[in-house]
C-alpha cells in the first residue's frame, strides 16, 4: 500500500483545536496580581463567595469582570438580599494604595456583608 491514510490524523487535529478553543479563554480572563505574601495564608475555596479583586492600577472585578464602583455596590447589595453571611474574597495587589482597599471595603460594608477574607500568596 503506497498511499497514507490522513483521516486519523485529521480527527487528532480537529479534537486539539476543540481543545483550545475552549481553554484558550479561560487562560486569557486571568488577572495579573502581586499578592502579598504571608506564612499564614491558607488555599480556601468557596463556592458561595464572591471574589473581588483589586488591580495594581485600582480597577475593581467582581468573579473576574470589571466592574465600576456604582455597579459594584448594586451586585454587593444584591448578594447580601439573598445571603447575608456571604463572604467576599478580596484580592488586592500589593501595590496598590491603601485607601483604594479601605474604600472597597467600605462599600462591602455598607452593602450589608461584613465577611471579608483577604486574600494572600502562600511563602
Amino acid at each position: 500500500m503506497s498511499e497514507i491514510n490522513v483521516t486519523p490524523l485529521v480527527d487528532v487535529m480537529l479534537v486539539l483545536v476543540v481543545i483550545f478553543i475552549i481553554t484558550a479563554p479561560l487562560l486569557a480572563s486571568s488577572i495579573r496580581l502581586d499578592l502579598p505574601h504571608s506564612q499564614a495564608a491558607q488555599v480556601t475555596e468557596s463556592a458561595d463567595a464572591l471574589l473581588l479583586t483589586l488591580s495594581a492600577t485600582g480597577q475593581a472585578y467582581l468573579n473576574d469582570r470589571a466592574i465600576s464602583d456604582e455597579q459594584l455596590l448594586l451586585r454587593l447589595q444584591e448578594a447580601a438580599q439573598r445571603k447575608p453571611d456571604t463572604e467576599v474574597q478580596l484580592r488586592a495587589d500589593q501595590t496598590l494604595a491603601y485607601g483604594r482597599v479601605v474604600s472597597v471595603i467600605g462599600l462591602a460594608q455598607s452593602a450589608g456583608l461584613s465577611r471579608i477574607a483577604f486574600v494572600a500568596e502562600p511563602r
